[in-house]
């Protein structure tokens, strides 16, 4: 009888912290060439997964799926497939499924995704769509066969009324199927630990893993923080204003605060760490690199 592959579920209940890495489609032939590089590059560290996102708004779907087919049949690399509502009815996310399971990739992330107006556009359901990252979980179920992860908001989610909303919400994607949660970006551990908290208080135990995005370019971050509704703390400006004009030492302060931001969430019990490497490995590396020297991963 042939081993079963674990799933991830399984894998981030083992001893030891999971790694992951997340990257988004590229958006034309010599950006894919860069991914690969990049994800040759990553392969020998071993991570648990590695996931492709959506492009804005839904779009690039075509691309991440073709891009997360590759990694499944020519890497050794557990590969997780994106899924959004956005831009698409229930007919055509349900081929999106059947495709991956046809390439042999169990494990997708159901995601709402965000408005083709970006993160704080009105929400609009596609006719025939879907409108929350729940009928997704539920559609994969039904299609069978995949496990299910889904995204975490550390800060709440911003069409959420409050936290505990948040947490109830994240919780009841649990109850219809979802088996782990990955977050979104943030910037203090007191954020994704006080997730934690309100999920547990709920009687919710599945893993929550938190996302990592080094700050290596201020204004992009700053930029993609803001659209996303993940607060910059000040004590984070306190370290990276005061160099802001230097290219050079916003990078070496922002892999900085990003290596302590994992240890502290590694010291306080996270299961894990993804991150989110926008298909660059080298400060990614330098972050694992030093974690591994410390015996943390």
């Amino acid at each position: 009888m042939p081993v079963e592959d674990p799933t991830i579920t399984a894998l981030l209940a083992e001893t030891g912290p999971s790694y992951s890495f997340e990257f988004f489609p590229p958006k034309d032939d010599a950006g894919e060439e860069v991914l690969w590089r990049t994800i040759a590059e990553l392969e020998p560290l071993q991570p648990t997964f590695v996931s492709v996102t959506y492009g804005a708004g839904g779009t690039s779907q075509e691309r991440t799926v073709r891009v997360t087919e590759r990694i499944a049949s020519e890497s050794r690399i557990k590969a997780v497939g994106h899924l959004t509502l956005v831009g698409q009815s229930r007919d055509e996310i349900a081929e999106v499924l059947r495709q991956y399971a046809a390439a042999g990739i169990d494990h997708v992330l159901a995601l709402r995704g965000d408005p083709k107006g970006g993160p704080r556009a009105p929400w609009e359901t596609h006719p025939g769509g879907m409108e929350y990252a729940i009928d997704l979980v539920r559609l994969a179920h039904e299609i069978g066969g995949f496990t299910v992860g889904v995204a975490a908001f550390p800060e709440g989610h911003p069409d959420a009324d409050d936290l505990d909303h948040d947490a109830r919400v994240l919780v009841e994607k649990v109850q219809a199927g979802a088996e782990f949660a990955i977050t979104q970006m943030f910037f203090r551990s007191s954020d994704y630990f006080g997730l934690v908290e309100r999920v547990r208080e709920l009687g919710c135990d599945a893993p929550i893993v938190p996302g990592i995005m080094p700050i290596l370019n201020f204004p992009q971050v700053a930029r993609m923080a803001e659209l996303s509704g993940a607060a910059m703390p000040q004590e984070v400006l306190d370290v990276i204003e005061p160099v802001a004009d230097d290219p050079v030492a916003v990078r070496a302060r922002g892999i900085e605060l990003a290596t302590q931001l994992c240890r502290d969430l590694l010291a306080g019990g996270a299961p894990g760490l993804h991150f989110i490497t926008l298909n660059r490995s080298k400060a990614t590396r330098e972050i694992f690199e030093q974690l591994r020297s410390e015996d943390l991963i």
